[in-house]
């Protein structure tokens, strides 16, 4: 049985504020929970026919369900359709979304209000199952509302629709699909509405060549914050414009390139105040111009841009980031709470906390293993408070009677996840590597965002201790050498690897014992912050140790195929190829630099690019950090671009779409780019960074903008692996810089000046260094010949 760990629901639409093509979540925004939401009789069609209207040539079958038993289908061919019509009991805005796959293209989700067509989604030709949603139905009490799905020119399968409140938009643009005409819009001479090429539904806007042309809304803001502005745009020439002004001010303009297909185009972060006036328009230029789809959503907390010789990284970046920041849930928003495959609609609901999705998109969940991978990227996206909120929720979740192991899975009101993975304290899914990497990524959090909490809150204190101490007694009885244990009797009782695949009943993994390892060292450091230096070094002992008895005796003498990964039960050792607790031991860096390391790392390669390669993208997704580790930087670009060209395949698991919709892929390509290709170690608490160009080879320069730091932001530049120039962008603090360059240089320039060099040696691989001071607003470049 693949993974339970993963969880969430389908797409973030909490800060999707008007998309009628982004799909949605089982969320509503508090001020919309208590509306008497109309109810869609058999949503998952598991009372066969019951609720729903069938023309001939559809149906109901069992063959290709997306949950439950059953789904509705539609031969190919025009003029079938499968519908039900509810009455809408109170005034609002709705979101109706259905998972569908399709062996063609021209089949539809559509829905109508009295009679009248609203929405209309049009459904790819996709064979596997993905969630499509007409958000922000407008009704008003006694409305007739029908959904409807609609035959294409081949079969359509159709599974677990959804009826739910939208979230009240912030900017609450009319009629965002020009389904409803010119409803909401002003329209000048030479613009208007037509039907010839939509980009999505029936109808788009259109302005001929010639300037003078313009399409236009006014709206309301409602609140305070920062917001995207997004269109989907085709153009026969150049000229155009798409721009939004707030109180008659130009804000934020995007030049519209000749391109005849639609593309996506975003006016991004235009800061509003409740009460301001924003005007979004589509401005003609010397040929025609089609816009559809206008959507808005919050912008990203931080926003890092990058710039490259190398396209392929900045297409990637700007993917991963955007991405990522759809998964945010914003705190407030009242939604479902224990939602699995097999309770679609939860066991209520809940206020849910500041958080993002971490798993798959079934269930109302975020799991303690993929989010202990997302920190770094949540980190890079300012996402501090979720970050926070999730990892002391976990550290909550650690008590006596769990045996100190946090929970596997949490709602999104940071509370236990009683579904699928929690029976009771003696009986739910534990890890044991997640223990330790909570630890390890709690004092990652805290070095990107300083916050004194991570060393002051006596949860995150009580966890830390307890996981590197008092867990390990517990969980050190078969094979009694400090290092901690599973049971070898299943993921209920204790696994001692992330791997699930296979019946190895491990006692010890290569994955807990280097997550053990970055746990000691973080509990050193954190303790060194708290002002414990007695416990700093005891615990920078305990890692040194735990490392040389890895180094000198666990892993055995061979590399390779030949290196041991983990003892089962009976004590016996084993080698050979276990996916997780094969790559996370040099991904931890608990194996020593060296010429048996590499061989270690040419055989993970190996492994990993043919017979051995994970059928999950998420596994795939920690590559890339452990060749970083040991500075195998083309390679570790490999795996990066290999994970994003994955991005529209489908995931393994169908439920889940494309793989690029597993939240773990957007994220760690954010933090691989940051922390991987740029070399970033923040240490915000000292107002302290480190960096080094871990550029690939053809890569000839990377920038990135916006590095957010604590309370300032950062512009770092890499021209290959001998030039970097960092600028303190915003905030009042002045930082200490480390600049470091691979190999043995004597001098580095430093803004011109000559400066003797100074070396060190991490993880094996030496560099040269220099430490300069950079002051708010100033800009440092140093340079090695």
């Amino acid at each position: 049985m693949r993974t339970p760990r993963s969880a969430r629901l389908s797409l973030a639409a909490s800060i999707a504020v008007l998309a009628p093509l982004v799909p949605t979540t089982l969320v509503t925004a508090a001020t919309t929970a208590t509306a008497a939401t109309p109810a869609v009789a058999n949503p998952g069609f598991e009372q066969g026919s019951s609720g729903w209207n069938f023309t001939s040539g559809t149906g109901v079958a069992t063959n290709n369900p997306h949950s439950g038993g059953r789904f509705a289908y539609l031969d190919g061919g025009a003029g079938k359709k499968v519908s039900q019509t509810v009455t809408a009991s109170t005034a609002g805005s709705y979101d109706v979304a259905a998972w569908a796959a399709a062996g063609g293209t021209g089949g539809a989700l559509e829905v109508r209000v009295n009679g009248t067509l609203t929405r209309s989604v049009n459904l790819p030709a996709k064979a596997a199952y993905a969630r499509y949603t007409a958000g922000q139905v407008a009704v008003k009490n006694g409305d007739t509302l029908e959904i409807a799905f609609l035959s294409g020119n081949s079969w359509v399968n159709v599974d677990d629709v959804t009826l739910t409140p939208s979230a009240p938009p912030a900017v609450p643009v009319v009629n965002p699909g020009f389904e409803q005409g010119s409803s909401g819009w002003n329209f000048t001479s030479g613009s208007g509405i037509a039907t010839n090429l939509p980009h999505a539904g029936t109808k788009l806007a259109y302005l001929d060549g010639g300037s003078g042309k313009k399409v236009s809304q006014t709206v309301t803001v409602s609140a305070n914050g920062s917001f995207d502005f997004s269109a989907w745009i085709a153009t026969g020439g150049t000229g155009g414009k798409f721009t939004a002004r707030v109180n008659g001010t130009l804000a934020g303009s995007v030049n519209l390139p000749s391109r005849s297909g639609y593309a996506r185009y975003t006016v991004s972060r235009v800061s509003v105040n409740s009460g301001d006036q924003v005007e979004l328009a589509f401005e003609s230029g010397n040929s025609w111009i089609n816009a559809d789809d206008v959507m808005v959503s919050p912008s990203a907390p931080a926003d890092p841009v990058a710039t490259s010789s190398d396209p392929k990284v900045v297409a990637l970046f700007d993917w991963a980031k955007h991405k990522a920041n759809s998964w945010v849930m914003l705190p407030g928003t009242v939604g479902a709470l224990n939602v699995d495959e097999s309770h679609r609609s939860g066991s209520g609901e809940g206020a849910y906390g500041a958080s993002y999705w971490a798993g798959y998109a079934h269930r109302s969940a975020y799991y303690s293993r993929d989010m202990a991978h997302q920190v770094a990227g949540a980190s890079v996206l300012g996402l501090g408070e979720a970050n926070k909120s999730m990892l002391r929720a976990f550290a909550a979740s650690a008590t006596p009677e769990h045996k100190y192991f946090p929970v596997w899975a949490l709602n999104f009101d940071n509370q236990t996840y009683l579904s699928t993975d929690y029976g009771s304290p003696q009986s739910f899914v534990r890890e044991v590597p997640a223990t330790f990497e909570l630890v390890e990524k709690a004092n990652a959090a805290y070095r990107w965002t300083g916050d004194s909490d991570y060393v002051n809150d006596p949860d995150f204190w009580n966890y830390y201790r307890h996981a590197t101490k008092e867990f390990i007694e517990l969980h050190d009885g078969k094979k009694p050498n400090g290092v901690a244990e599973g049971t070898g009797n299943g993921i209920f009782a204790g696994a001692a690897s992330y791997n699930e695949v296979g019946e190895e009943h491990l006692a010890e993994a290569g994955d807990t014992i280097g997550s053990q390892y970055q746990a000691f060292r973080a509990m050193s450091a954190l303790a060194a912050d708290k002002g414990d230096s007695g416990l700093a070094a005891e615990y920078k002992t305990k890692a040194d140790n735990l490392k040389g008895y890895f180094n000198d005796t666990w892993s055995g003498s061979g590399s390779g195929s030949a290196m041991v990964r983990g003892y089962k039960t009976d004590g016996t050792a084993l080698t050979g190829w276990g996916l997780e607790n094969s790559w996370f031991m040099p991904m931890k860096q608990i194996m020593e630099p060296g010429s048996r390391t590499d061989a270690y790392l040419d055989y993970v390669d190996q492994q990993a690019s043919g017979s051995g390669k994970p059928a999950n993208i998420e596994a795939i997704s920690y590559l890339p950090d452990t060749f970083f580790a040991y500075d195998r930087n083309d390679t570790a670009w490999k795996w990066m671009q290999y994970v994003y060209d994955q991005r529209d395949v489908q995931h393994p698991v169908a439920k889940q779409g494309p793989n690029g919709d597993y939240p773990e892929v957007s994220y760690t390509l954010v933090s691989q780019t940051i922390e991987g290709l740029m070399g970033v170690q923040p240490d915000a608490p000292a107002t302290f960074l480190s960096t080094t160009p871990r550029l690939p080879s053809g890569m000839g320069w990377l920038q990135i903008r916006d590095i957010k730091i604590g309370g300032n932001t950062f512009t770092l530049r890499h021209d290959g692996t001998t030039k970097s120039a960092l600028t303190n962008t915003t905030g009042a603090t002045s930082y200490t810089w480390e600049a470091r360059f691979p190999g043995n240089h004597g001098t580095i320039t430093v803004d011109g000046t000559t400066r003797t060099a100074a070396t060190k040696t991490v993880n094996g691989t030496t560099y040269s260094y220099i430490t300069v001071d950079v002051a708010p607003g100033a800009t440092a470049t140093a340079q090695v010949s």
